[in-house]
């Protein structure tokens, strides 16, 4: 049990201005995370190809990882406030690059897709703890906002290396690598981090066991029944079964939150304001394209248009591109105009860029266009409409629940990916052909997104008060 002492525990105030070796040390933890949700997109078939495994396999690699990443966020704030942010920052640090190396050895399906699961755990520990030593870190608020903004900022420059450092390993190494990668990240953050300042160990109610489970198996659950439901057949018992008990799970979480007051991982009197509600369910829908529309268009470019895996990775320059620099000037657009229209606008963005590909799934010098103008599209919308969804989610919640907010709105977009992957997936699996499922997968994506759209008009705030 905490001492009162401990307790009331406060971390000395710094005088002295960080280094810029420890926000490099920091970002690179940040950065390994994100680049695992992308790297391995591009290396897929070859990861097929390698240890036999079909569509639903190649999902499970991909979900695997942003199942428990997704569901664990909240839970690791709430490790990082109790036990230090330093703390678990490095015991993440030292889990994901262990098991990293791990997984460029597996030689199955099964340990591959296990090991996956467990560097989601230890992602999820990297998210909010490096944060919370940045904050505690920079003591001067604009040196902390200064240097918030270059550790989100590592957002867009993962998502640009993601696929193009993925099909360049895989192509000349091999797809191991895309795993080998995070062993020497992992170790220089470690020896940078190791003599970071340790954050304050903040009093917090139990951490929401009930919640946390019923979370996990919810999303668990869900993600089985729509993976494994084209092959096993949507009548069969264990699809059947997995839906039930992925409806059960969320009741059961719903019925804890409720319970829990104080000691909710997420307090559902949150959803009583329509930005926070409406920031998380566009959230969710921009992962649930974005994440979507890698996976499908990195097995099209491969299967469907032949190409390389490296060539695959440079087919994606056009999306990734924008997100590496666009952010920057959205993040000031919206602190001039609110983050309504710039999140509305990236939103049309991407439904559009993925619509106008859908019907040139061929191979001519036309489809070639569309799919350079539609991904150049998706990808300004991305940079319009993240930073707006931050910002959007940021004015909605009390400075109180700052953090939960922040943790609620990671863990919305990771479960849209994991849906988007899933729900894309049936899509492919119902067409006779690759270019024909990518066709449909396409209109789903897009369409998704437009509603994303209508989300962000009708319930992100317009200019932000001054």
């Amino acid at each position: 049990m905490s001492t009162q002492a401990e307790t009331a525990s406060v971390a000395p105030a710094r005088t002295d201005k960080p280094s810029a070796t420890l926000l490099i040390g920091l970002s690179l933890g940040y950065f390994m995370v994100l680049l695992d949700t992308t790297i391995v997109s591009v290396a897929l078939p070859a990861i097929s190809g390698a240890l036999h495994v079909g569509l639903s396999g190649l999902q499970w690699v991909t979900n695997g990882y942003t199942i428990t990443f997704a569901a664990l966020l909240l839970t690791a704030g709430w490790l990082s406030d109790r036990f230090g942010g330093r703390r678990i920052f490095l015991c993440g640090l030292v889990a994901f690059g262990v098991l990293s190396g791990v997984s460029a050895a597996a030689n199955s399906l099964g340990a591959l897709v296990a090991l996956r699961l467990a560097l989601g755990v230890a992602g999820a520990l990297l998210l909010p703890s490096s944060l919370a030593v940045i904050t505690n870190a920079y003591s001067n608020p604009a040196d902390r906002a200064r240097a918030v903004g270059n550790w989100a900022a590592i957002t867009g420059v993962a998502l640009a290396a993601g696929p193009l450092v993925g099909g360049a390993l895989t192509e000349t190494v091999g797809w191991r690598a895309i795993f080998l990668i995070n062993v020497p990240l992992a170790l220089i953050s470690f020896v940078i981090t190791l003599r970071a300042p340790e954050t304050a160990r903040k009093q917090r109610s139990g951490l929401d066991a009930t919640g946390q489970l019923s979370a996990v198996v919810a999303l668990g659950a869900l993600s089985y029944a729509l993976i494994e439901g084209p092959g096993k057949g949507w009548g069969s018992g264990l699809v059947l079964g997995s839906l039930v008990l992925a409806a059960v799970a969320a009741g059961v979480f719903i019925a804890a939150e409720s319970r829990a007051k104080d000691a909710a991982m997420l307090p559902l009197r949150m959803f009583r304001n329509r930005g926070f509600s409406a920031a998380l369910g566009a959230g969710l829908l921009a992962n649930f394209g974005l994440s979507g529309l890698l996976f499908v268009l990195s097995l099209y470019f491969q299967e469907g248009r032949h190409y390389s895996s490296f060539v695959a990775g440079l087919a994606f320059l056009p999306l990734t591109v924008p997100t590496a620099f666009n952010p920057i000037y959205t993040g000031r657009l919206v602190g001039r105009i609110g983050p309504r229209r710039p999140a509305t606008t990236g939103f049309v963005l991407m439904g559009v860029g993925a619509l106008l590909q859908a019907p040139f799934t061929g191979d001519s010098a036309l489809a070639l266009t569309a799919t350079v103008v539609g991904l150049l599209a998706f990808g300004f919308g991305v940079s319009f409409a993240l930073p707006g969804l931050v910002a959007g989610m940021a004015s909605s919640v009390p400075p109180e629940l700052a953090g939960i907010g922040a943790g609620a709105l990671n863990s919305a977009r990771q479960v849209g990916a994991s849906l988007g992957v899933a729900v894309l997936g049936v899509v492919l699996n119902l067409s006779s052909t690759n270019p024909d499922g990518t066709k449909w997968a396409l209109v789903v994506g897009g369409s998704s997104l437009l509603f994303g759209a209508i989300i962000a008009w009708t319930g992100l705030r317009g200019r932000t008060a001054s």
